[in-house]
Formats: C-alpha cells, structure tokens, sequence
C-alpha cells in the first residue's frame, strides 16, 4: 500500500522571504467568510471532527499537530485579503497553538511558515471548478486580478502535498498527489477507497458505519494494514464492552459451580 511519492521542493515562496514585520497578522485578518453564513448541512460540520478524532501520529507529539476546518488560510503577501477556506486541513510539525499560547482565528503563511500536509474538500456541484481545477469537466479560468481558485492556490502557492476531495453523495474519494510541482492524480480503488499518506504514515479510506448517531459513508484514517483508527470515544466504548463481558463470563462460571453472584459480599 506504501509508495514513496515524496513532493519536489522548488524555490521559496513569497512568505518565506518577505520580512513578516511588514505584513498583517492573525489579529489583523478578518476570520469569516461574509459569502459563507454557515455549514450547509449536518454531515460537513461532523466529518471534520471524525477526521481530527481518528487521526493517530507516532512521529509527532499533540503539541506538534494542528487541524482545523473552514478556517481562513492566507497566502499571498501581496493580497493580504485573499485566502481559502478549506473544508479540512492538517499541518504538522509546527505548533499545535498560535506562536504556542493561544488559538488561532485563521491560518497566516508569513505568520506560521508551515505549510498544511494535507488538505481535504468535500465536493459539491457549486465548487466543482473551484475544487478540480483543470481536472473539472467545466475548469475554472483563474483571472488576472483576481484571487485564484482552490486547486491553483493548493498546487503552485501553498504546495500542499496531498489533495484530497471527496464527493459526500456519491462516496467518489480522489487522491492528488503534488509530484514535480503539479498535482497527479493517483489511482483510488472504486471498490476499496484506500490511498496512503507518507508523510504521515496513514491511509485514508471510506468507512461505513454510524458516527455520532449518524449512519453515511465517512472518510477516516486507517493504518497500513487497513484497520481503522478508533477514536478515543470507541476505544473506551470497547473497553467497557470488554469488561461487562468478563463480569458475564465470571458470573456464568460461578453459575456452574451452584455459586450465585448476586449474594457474594462486595468487594
């Protein structure tokens, strides 16, 4: 499942050699979206969550890992107003709070220098050319002057290694891959909807089952056999699944032996 599909490093961009000094920081950028009044439904606002509570990293601590979604990522010194708001995204080894003390309103480049390892949108007909770039039936021309779409910004500015997007009607996963600077898409199994992260040493795949009371198909990380990552909600969920078991167990056993369990003395 492994392969080694490491991204090309290219010259520096601009927010690694502008002087941050001179440029707006997370408490000068606006952190909502006006055109956005909120979540358009129940399943884009707990996916994210998913994704963040089943996400596992041996190689970095908590404090090294930072996930959000539908937070402003800026990324253009030179317009300081443009960003993109991704559904999810994930930077690691930086850290986990702004300049390590507080939270974050929005994702700065010049500030953080890091940029996400991955990045995650989920589909819908309206966001197609924004989301696919050239890979959508209809792509979107980015405009002189005007901010450019998803995927340009992803591929060429922040350099995100791993693009992912998944189409929540259809269950369709699609993986791009940043390999010599442009985003290749790699092949996702229709059948089994796996594809391995290496920089993380995880797999992303389709999980159906419920989460949070709600049954759909769900992206969530697995590892390189294909277990799925619990969260700490199932882990202790199966814990304490384990234990009645073993209470049923001993009490069933005391039964054969003509011992009643409900008349032993407390422990």
């Amino acid at each position: 499942m492994q392969t080694d599909m490491s991204p090309i490093v290219q010259d520096l961009p601009l927010w690694v050699t502008m002087d941050p000094k001179s440029l707006p920081t997370m408490h000068d950028l606006p952190s909502e979206d006006p055109e956005e009044s909120g979540l358009p439904d129940e399943f884009h606002g707990l996916q994210p969550q998913l994704l963040a509570e089943s996400l596992s990293l041996k190689n970095y601590s908590r404090s090294e890992i930072f996930s959000a979604f539908d937070l402003n990522i800026y990324y253009d010194p030179k317009h300081t107003g443009w960003y993109k708001r991704p559904d999810w995204f994930l930077v690691v080894g930086g850290s986990r709070l702004y300049q390590g003390q507080t939270s974050r309103s929005s994702y700065v480049m010049w500030d953080e220098k890091i940029a996400p390892v991955v990045v995650v949108e989920f589909l819908s007909p309206g966001t197609e050319a924004d989301d696919l770039g050239p890979f959508a039936e209809k792509p979107m021309r980015d405009r002189a002057g005007k901010p450019p779409g998803k995927f340009t910004v992803y591929e060429q500015i922040l350099r995100v290694p791993n693009y992912i997007i998944f189409d929540a009607e259809t269950l369709q996963l699609r993986y791009f891959r940043l390999v010599n600077g442009r985003y290749q898409e790699q092949t996702v199994s229709p059948m089994n909807p796996r594809l391995w992260v290496p920089e993380l040493n995880l797999g992303l795949g389709l999980w159906r089952g419920e989460y949070r009371d709600l049954p759909h198909g769900w992206l969530r990380w697995c590892d390189d056999q294909g277990n799925w990552i619990p969260t700490e909600v199932e882990t202790e969920r199966s814990a304490k699944e384990r234990e009645r078991a073993e209470r049923q167990k001993l009490a069933a056993y005391l039964r054969s032996i003509g011992i009643d369990p409900e008349n032993l003395p407390p422990v």
